[in-house]
């Protein structure tokens, strides 16, 4: 079978600012514009714009919409309000990860999936597969959505002048639905994955251009540039954010991977009964972040070891973090070496380099 590389709507736009496209969760992404370094501080310290268009989004709608959500969801989307969003994920039946995900509820008896690039397909099976018991209405619009993360201390001032919506009325997980840059019914949403703060606009996809120029415009004067995934990846792990298919996938718990605070037992869905067992008996293993305090990267796949040079787990990700100009990372350890100020060793070829596991996030403001 061949694959095509799918164009997010604005791919010509960033091949003419000079972006290095790549292939990425079947989508082709620009990586960067200019360097990592420089686009990871320019949204830590200003504002800069993601094209992160290859996310997926799910409308579930009607009356057994809350009901399925309910099941396939680790977190309690009955506590939600119109105009908010949850952190979830969907666990499988063996005790892992399908994705993880944000639910908004856009109005009683209707929400709004947002699911990763690389996993739109399967869970779309996913959720299909579980929906032939409750019967909601779903609606696959990845298609026809184009989404940009704003994010940045000025990311806030930079957008204000595009909608008469007060910005900072809009709270950390909650969103709105207004005008924006002209365009009705954009989706203006307090969430992010960088950990710097600001805004993920959702727009149809015809209205795109004439928004990613507007915001472009906007925050000229904050010094707004476009931001590639290779800086979006430094970001998170700083913040200490999972990544699917690095930190969590269909192997990893969620109470593993410190996700036991979306993963709600006050009801019941995919795998709970497992999963609160294994709460209750106590997990082998933990994800933890580390800091090196040796030169080097501590690459996905290395074996992470004791004081004792013994093998207690593996890196799952890590980088030289550019606001602290150290090497860092995630990685699952076993549970009684996962303790905040252990000490730990980074097989780095032949070489274990010294670290310490330290409390997320990494980078503390």
């Amino acid at each position: 079978m061949e694959y095509t590389t799918k164009k997010v709507t604005l791919n010509d736009i960033h091949e003419n600012l000079g972006a290095k496209m790549v292939p990425f969760a079947g989508y082709n992404m620009p990586v960067r514009y200019t360097s990592d370094l420089e686009e990871h501080k320019t949204v830590r310290k200003s504002v800069g714009i993601f094209d992160v268009s290859h996310m997926g989004e799910f409308l579930v709608k009607g009356p057994k919409a809350l009901d399925l959500i309910q099941y396939v969801c680790s977190n309690d989307a009955s506590k939600l309000v119109v105009g908010q969003a949850q952190y979830a994920c969907f666990p499988n039946e063996k005790g892992g990860i399908v994705d993880d995900l944000i639910v908004y509820k856009m109005a009683e008896e209707e929400y709004m999936l947002v699911v990763n690039a690389s996993n739109i397909d399967k869970d779309w099976m996913w959720i299909n597969k579980h929906n032939k018991q409750f019967g909601a209405e779903l609606e696959n619009i990845s298609d026809n959505i184009s989404l940009f993360a704003v994010q940045g201390p000025d990311a806030s001032d930079a957008l204000q002048p595009l909608t008469k919506k007060k910005l900072d009325e809009i709270k950390f997980y909650h969103f709105a639905v207004a005008e924006f840059a002209g365009v009705p019914d954009v989706i203006i949403s307090g969430t992010g994955y960088t950990g710097a703060g600001g805004f993920e606009i959702y727009v149809k996809n015809e209205h795109a251009e004439k928004v990613w120029n507007a915001i472009m415009e906007s925050g000229k004067e904050y010094g707004i540039k476009p931001i590639g995934l290779g800086a979006r990846d430094t970001l998170r792990l700083e913040m200490g954010y999972c990544l699917y298919g690095n930190d969590i996938d269909d192997t990893t718990s969620p109470l593993e991977a410190g996700l036991g605070w979306i993963t709600k037992f006050t009801k019941d869905f995919v795998n709970s009964e497992n999963l609160k067992k294994q709460k209750e008996e106590g997990i082998k293993r933990k994800l933890v972040g580390f800091i090196l305090h040796e030169k080097g990267i501590a690459r996905a796949g290395y074996t992470i070891v004791n004081t004792e040079g013994e093998p207690i787990g593996k890196v799952t990700s890590g980088t030289i973090s550019p606001s602290m100009g150290l090497g860092i990372g995630l990685g699952y350890v076993k549970k009684e070496f996962a303790g905040e100020g252990e000490y730990i060793g980074i097989q780095i070829r032949n070489k274990n380099l010294e670290a310490t596991i330290e409390k997320l996030p990494l980078y503390k403001k």
